[in-house]
């Protein structure tokens, strides 16, 4: 089974629930007596421990951190890594309870999108004095950005997944349809025409588009800053409001109409995850899924013989083809007491060579500028051209730094959404929902 997805339900514990669940989980990690993974330790012999926490899952990906640390320990004697294994699915409540306990790794692997409660609670480090320039100036700006938060900065941003679309390349040109790339994506008008025209062609019981729309708020907002889309405007006061605009409208929309109107797309994999549409993938009963990059590896292991895929740019709009994402992030334990060498380790783990090898393991692409440069990541095999193609217009997914966002998230987009896409209500409704509900939320987390 694929990973609950970084940021996903199941793996973040609300806001609310941080300052009930505190004393608990102080008094759960001492219970325990720092079972549950912690920081560095003195053994006494002169060699410094540090706890590395890895949430890499697939095969691939763990064999890769692994032989890394490995490497590591090898070349510094004096300065020993142990790989702990953590989990996507429990990974911010353990997070939680090992911080709350003074038992926290030293060094923590989450996403950008987890890391706002952990920064300003002050469990994390502040890394501006403690990574060295070659790291700082090998990834762009706007990644830095994903895990900024005030004047800090509180993790490494190394990898990130674009969502683009799975094509059964047979369909496709059975259909004629112009193939999108990444140079020259569909538009979204052009995008639901090319549906609507597949959806004629493949017949009764089968459609162009699967929409896997389980977790609808950040495929509706990731998707949406291709069309010019923000819903979260931040002011002169640093205050963060909520507004719905026309561009905010168009990726719900479109959707909305390739269920409803077109027919199109199918109804039946609106609370689907993404694992979910791939038997009706391979089955041809979809043409086209759009899903996370690292889906690709799923595929490869479990389409059948001789089935025909390839993998296109998600389409584009007024704000050109930008998506956002949050990448995933290490991060230093505030409580750390050796946080200069687990900053030396992260230049070595995040040299450019061994994030290439990273995102090989993990599917997925590096936020290095010399990483993604690496021919590796410029094949057309398995799509990975694509994909380097498309992180150029990667950016930080909207409000994941904006405090309450997880609540609003929870309690009051993702039943929006779903309700919408569903039918059961209707733009304004939306709107309203996420606007005003919504801004009653953030304020909450605004006070002075």
């Amino acid at each position: 089974m694929r990973r609950a997805r970084p940021g996903r339900a199941g793996r973040r514990a609300r806001t609310g629930r941080l300052r009930t669940l505190a004393p608990l989980a102080a008094a759960l990690v001492l219970l325990l007596g720092g079972c549950t993974g912690g920081g560095a330790r003195d053994a006494g012999d002169g060699v410094i421990r540090l706890r590395f926490q890895s949430l890499a899952w697939q095969q691939e990906s763990v064999d890769a951190n692994k032989e890394l640390v490995r490497e590591w320990n090898a070349a510094h004697p004096d300065i020993q890594v142990d790989y702990v294994q953590g989990s996507w699915d429990s990974v911010h409540d353990q997070l939680l309870t090992s911080f709350e306990g003074g038992e926290a790794p030293d060094i923590v692997h989450d996403a950008s999108d987890d890391l706002a409660d952990f920064a300003y609670g002050g469990y994390l480090a502040d890394l501006r004095t403690l990574l060295p320039e070659r790291l700082r100036a090998d990834i762009p700006a706007h990644s830095w950005s994903s895990t900024t938060f005030g004047d800090g900065v509180y993790g490494v941003p190394f990898l990130q997944e674009p969502r683009v679309i799975m094509a059964d390349r047979r369909i496709l040109a059975d259909a004629g349809v112009r193939i999108p790339t990444a140079e020259r994506p569909w538009t979204w008008p052009e995008f639901r025409q090319v549906a609507r025209d597949l959806t004629a062609r493949m017949g009764e019981g089968r459609y162009a588009v699967a929409w896997p729309l389980k977790e609808p708020v950040s495929v509706s907002l990731n998707l949406g800053l291709s069309a010019g889309g923000r819903l979260f405007h931040r002011g002169a006061d640093g205050r963060t409001t909520l507004r719905f605009t026309d561009a905010d409208a168009v990726v719900p929309g479109t959707i909305r109409a390739m269920i409803d109107t077109d027919r199109s797309a199918s109804r039946a994999t609106l609370g689907s995850g993404g694992s979910d549409t791939l038997p009706g993938f391979f089955g041809g009963r979809y043409a086209m899924v759009p899903l996370g990059f690292s889906y690709r590896q799923q595929i490869v292991q479990q389409a059948p013989e001789g089935f025909d895929w390839t993998v296109l740019p998600a389409p584009a709009g007024a704000g050109g083809p930008a998506q956002g994402v949050s990448p995933q992030t290490l991060s230093i334990a505030e409580d750390s007491p050796h946080k200069r060498e687990a900053a030396r380790f992260l230049d070595f783990f995040l040299q450019p060579r061994n994030m290439v090898r990273l995102a090989l393991g993990d599917w997925m692409l590096p936020t290095s500028t010399a990483a993604l440069a690496d021919p590796a990541l410029h094949t057309p095999a398995y799509g990975w051209a694509t994909g380097a193609a498309v992180a150029r217009h990667l950016r930080p997914a909207p409000a994941q730094s904006v405090r309450g966002y997880p609540e609003w998230k929870d309690k009051v987009a993702t039943p929006a959404f779903q309700e919408y896409y569903s039918g059961a209500i209707g733009t304004a409704e939306l709107r309203h929902r996420l606007v005003v509900d919504g801004n009653r939320v953030l304020a909450r987390y605004q006070r002075d």
